[in-house]
């Protein structure tokens, strides 16, 4: 059960992901790996992320600073330019990833109220800019204690026009969810955090435990239900979470999930661009297809276990399956990694299944990296 030190209040504002932030210490090399691999798009023009700053004449981001979107995912990449900057704070003390989540909500002041409520520190007051076509206001907060680090952008977009450009590349990819790691004993303060300063519900919870190592997770989910955050803690001195947080100098976002709607086709095509994955095991699939309710055709099996995908479902939605993948991680150090998720017929929720073999695949590269049973 989450019990909460903050003043409970009802939230009624929908949220969205609007973009999600890297410092890395090579933005063009990134940059180009996610256009290169990923297949982002690079956007010219800052100007709907008025927060990030450094920009250069002309309105376009410095080479410093690169915005790449795909559907309706948008990711800023920022690498060190003066003393001052972000990226340079953040690379300071942890190794590259995410270090900044903007949040869309409907009603700005609605959220402020709540930040007033519960004395939460506002690292930057709200601001406002007017563009053509839409005005845009934000502010910024840091998160947990254990995650200043990563501040949090509030942003509320309110467009001025009928006629609104489209800012969405052709590709269908969304962010499903974003998954944090914590030190041990953090998991029900941070899961407070993000109940009662951004509304955030709890929903599964999960206890995975191996011979050698174990988790403890949390969903917390928005009121509208279209955020999701999984929050895991280790439960073991030599866990994979452990190991990441030892790795990031402390807890950080552990990975990012983008949906799409045929994750087969998907990871065929990202394997031919080069993107490594975690390794699954034949046995598996072998395991898999033998469980009630098994959603897949022969066809469709063979084709998960040739790319490796990972199934799972609900036994009373068995025709609501959930396909994973998960890469390798993306940076020298064990840390930020990317999961490819397809939901089928709307599937709801994270299948423990998965849930367990993803644990048990970072386990198996966990022991080649000599961390597993140290």
């Amino acid at each position: 059960m989450i019990e909460s030190k903050y003043a409970v209040t009802s939230f009624s504002y929908p949220m969205k992901i609007d973009c999600v932030r890297f410092f890395v210490t090579d933005g063009n090399l990134f940059a180009s790996w996610l256009i290169d691999v990923l297949g982002f798009e690079l956007v010219w023009g800052n100007q709907e992320f008025p927060w990030i700053g450094e920009l250069s004449e002309g309105n376009h981001p410095s080479q410093h600073t690169y915005i790449l979107q795909s559907g309706s995912v948008r990711l800023i990449v920022s690498s060190p330019q003066q003393p001052s900057d972000d990226a340079v704070r953040y690379l300071q003390t942890h190794p590259p990833g995410v270090g900044e989540i903007s949040f869309l909500v409907d009603n700005i002041e609605e959220a402020i109220a709540r930040l007033d409520q519960n004395q939460i520190q506002i690292l930057t007051p709200l601001q406002e800019l007017k563009l053509e076509h839409q005005q845009i206001r934000w502010l910024t907060i840091a998160g947990w204690s254990s995650l200043t680090h990563i501040s949090h952008v509030l942003v509320e977009r309110r467009w001025l026009t009928e006629n609104l450009p489209c800012n969405h590349s052709p590709s269908p990819l969304e962010i499903d969810h974003i998954v944090i790691n914590v030190p041990d004993g953090e998991l029900i303060p941070v899961s407070n955090w993000y109940k009662n300063i951004l509304g955030f519900q709890p929903q599964q919870s999960f206890n995975i435990q191996t011979e050698t190592s174990g988790l403890c997770s949390q969903v917390m989910m928005s009121p509208c239900g279209r955020v999701q955050i999984p929050i895991n803690q280790p439960t073991t001195a030599n866990s994979q979470i452990q190991e990441f947080i030892n790795a990031n100098n402390g807890a950080g976002i552990q990975h990012i999930a983008l949906r799409l709607p045929n994750i087969i086709d998907a990871i065929t095509q990202l394997r031919q661009r080069g993107l490594q994955f975690l390794s699954v095991p034949p046995s598996y699939y072998t395991n898999v297809c033998q469980r009630h309710g098994f959603p897949l055709t022969t066809a469709e099996l063979q084709a998960i276990a040739s790319q490796q995908i990972l199934v799972d479902w609900h036994q009373n939605t068995p025709f609501s399956p959930l396909l994973q993948i998960f890469t390798q991680p993306i940076f020298a150090e064990p840390t930020f990694f990317f999961e490819f998720i397809e939901r089928r017929q709307q599937a709801k929720g994270f299948g423990e299944g998965n849930f367990r073999a993803l644990f048990t695949a970072i386990e198996s590269e966990q022991d080649k990296r000599g961390t597993l049973r140290s």
